[in-house]
């Protein structure tokens, strides 16, 4: 009688979380699973988006994008701009939460400005950056100027452009990493600070010792947010350079499926590249959250 009671537990147990999955997981379907497929499906066919049909041409899209040199720029300014928005975010962001962790005047009003920026359109803030790299009368123009120093060409080196774009972006998103970091950090166990506070420990020591263990948990999951993230922008580069100069200077892999499909009106070939990008961005998540159970059984 008892077994047949717990079954009976079990068995509504089981389709309540049915009858709350569904609704979600027939979204999920509908809204993210068969767009997924039908993008793979679609890489593998030429068409132009203003056609009502698309010819299957196998893998030659994705031959071209692997063969082509104006792929290899693009590939390069990806990992250049991921890599230098991932370690800039959460280098600035940890500095800024340890500062601002402190019993400091005026510190809710501080915090307060360095998250405002997170919560602005990205498009508005590649317009206003816009003004402050302006190589006329722009704010970077005008200190350097000061300075008896000439500044960089934003706008015609691709170099300095990509680190334009970068830099806009990482002060767009430096609230985030600062947040997550700031709670971790108000959420560590006080009894370890004061053991080290006891054990007379450098600062330097007591941050690597006893702060650092505490932050691994936020530091995972920044990095798998944070580059996922920035591996995606679009509106900072569209709204500074349109992905140039000099043709592919600041695209990366999502400006390019944005300008193979809608500008160059190549659907087919813009479905190549988003599906190498989902194939890229899987393995780099599976491989974070591998690193992050090693890292937890330790």
């Amino acid at each position: 009688m008892v077994t047949t009671r717990g079954q009976r537990y079990r068995r509504r147990e089981v389709l309540l979380a049915l009858a709350f999955l569904f609704p979600n997981l027939v979204l999920l379907g509908v809204f993210t699973y068969r767009p997924l497929l039908d993008n793979f499906r679609l890489s593998f066919t030429s068409w132009n988006i203003a056609s009502p049909t698309a010819q299957y041409i196998g893998f030659d899209n994705y031959v071209e994008w692997f063969t082509s040199s104006s792929s290899q720029t693009v590939l390069w300014n990806t990992v250049v701009f991921t890599g230098a928005a991932v370690v800039g975010s959460m280098v600035l962001g940890l500095a800024l939460a340890l500062l601002l962790d402190q019993k400091l005047v005026g510190r809710n009003a501080v915090r307060s400005l360095v998250f405002a920026p997170f919560v602005l359109a990205g498009a508005a803030v590649g317009v206003a950056f816009q003004f402050v790299f302006d190589p006329t009368f722009g704010l970077v123009q005008d200190v350097l100027g000061r300075l008896g120093i000439d500044a960089p060409s934003f706008y015609q080196d691709p170099r300095w452009a990509l680190f334009m774009v970068t830099t806009t972006y990482v002060w767009k998103n430096l609230g985030y990493t600062f947040v997550i970091y700031l709670a971790a950090l108000q959420g560590r166990r006080a009894e370890l600070d004061e053991a080290a506070e006891i054990d007379a420990a450098s600062t330097w020591t007591k941050f690597r010792r006893v702060t650092w263990p505490q932050l691994r948990p936020a530091t995972f999951f920044l990095l798998i947010t944070v580059l996922l993230n920035s591996f995606q922008v679009f509106d900072v580069i569209h709204t500074m350079t349109r992905g140039g100069p000099l043709g592919d200077g600041t695209t990366t892999m999502v400006y390019q499926i944005y300008q193979e499909t809608f500008v160059n009106l190549r659907a087919g070939y813009g479905a190549t590249v988003a599906s190498i990008m989902f194939v890229a961005l899987l393995l780099i998540t599976l491989a974070q959250v591998f690193l992050m159970e090693r890292g937890r059984q330790k």
